[in-house]
This record gives structure tokens, sequence and C-alpha cells, in this order.
């Protein structure tokens, strides 16, 4: 009998069984790849975008003409200006207030206090902080911009500057404020005021203006 070199019917039934297999699996593993790779990209894309949520308030301000950094205050550059506050009345506003450390400070020490703030993430840990030491009724934080607050309403007002900043803040201040206002400046003096008091040394060192001796001297001849 002559053999005519076809296929038994055995093994082709075979081998369309291994051809319904493989596809098969290629198939559920492309499915996992495919899942792992939205898993990852929406991971790195939340991640990305809550990085940008956080840094976005921080380098914001930096982008600005005139730049306030968030140096956080000293205990005793606290010090310094609690001692400046001594025998002083009324409203008090920290401007740039950072963290919260001088308007609570100064709320501990019975003063009504505010602080503006730039970054919204420190705004509310200022507030945290302020509920925690529990003096949220006389300490008050808002998110501003320094330029857009008028300060005439406050009797003493405390100022972290950078020396950029001063001479446009001096020509601020001195229009605003009333006579009985006391105006402290940390780490950097005003640089055409006179001080009527000084404490502290190097980047601790603190200083004090009262605004009815500016006025006093700016009609000197």
């Amino acid at each position: 009998m002559e053999g005519g070199g076809g296929t038994p019917p055995g093994m082709l039934k075979e081998e369309s069984q291994s051809a319904h297999v493989l596809p098969s699996r290629l198939e559920a593993n492309g499915l996992k790849k495919s899942s792992w790779g939205f898993l990852i990209t929406g991971i790195v894309g939340g991640t990305l975008v809550a990085m940008y949520a956080v840094a976005t308030p921080f380098i914001t301000p930096a982008l600005r003409k005139i730049c306030l950094p968030f140096v956080p205050a000293t205990a005793k550059q606290i010090k310094n200006v609690m001692k400046m506050l001594q025998s002083r009345r009324g409203p008090l506003v920290d401007i740039g207030s950072g963290d919260g450390r001088i308007v609570i400070a100064a709320a501990k020490e019975g003063f009504t206090a505010v602080g503006y703030e730039l970054n919204p993430w420190l705004v509310w840990y200022s507030r945290y902080r302020a509920w925690r030491e529990g003096v949220q009724d006389l300490a008050k934080f808002y998110i501003s911009d320094l330029w857009k607050v008028t300060f005439s309403q406050y009797s003493n007002v405390v100022i972290f500057g950078v020396p950029q900043m001063m001479p446009q803040l001096e020509k601020k201040l001195e229009l605003e404020l009333e006579g009985d206002a006391r105006v402290i400046a940390c780490r950097f003096p005003f640089p055409h005021w006179t001080p009527d008091q000084v404490t502290g040394e190097g980047l601790d060192t603190v200083w004090a203006y009262d605004v009815r001796t500016l006025r006093g001297q700016a009609k000197r001849p």
C-alpha cells in the first residue's frame, strides 16, 4: 500500500487544540500587562499632580519680582520681638507670617494678632497650630499678598523682610500707619529709618521704629 504523505487525524486534532491555547495565553498576558500599565500610569500621574499641588504654593512666590521666602523664626528672634512689644497695646500684624510663630506668641501675650501669608499650606498649618495652642480666638491667618493689604488698623507691625523689599515697604507703611504705631523689623532693617530701639545680634537682631518719631524726623529741616 503506498503512503499518501498525509497527517493522521489524531495529530491534526492536537495541533488544532494547541493553536487555540497559545493565542488565549498571549491574550491573557497582554491584558495583564495592559492593566499594570494603566495602574503604573495612574500612580505616576497622581504622584506628579500631588507634587505639583504641594510645591506650587512654595514656588510661585519665588517667581515674583520681590520674593519673601519662608524661613522659620528662631526662638531667639521670637524672644526679641516680644521684648520690643513690652508695654504695647493694640492689634498686631505679622507681614509674611510663615508658620504663624510670631502671631501665636503675640496671642499668648494677649494681643489680637493677624498674619498675612501668600502660601495657603502655611496659612492652614498656622490655623491648626493656633487651635492646638488654644489661641484661635486671638490669632487669625489670611491668604493674601502683602501689597494688597492696608495696614492702617494695626498698632504693631512685624516684618521678617528681605533687603529688596524694604524700601518699598517703608514707603507703604509710612503712608498707612497711625502715629502711635510701632514697626518691628527682623533680620534686615529699613534702609532710611532710624530705629528707636535695637536688640539682639546677627540674624537675631530686631529693630523697632515708632511712626511718630519717623514723622518727626521727616519734618526736620
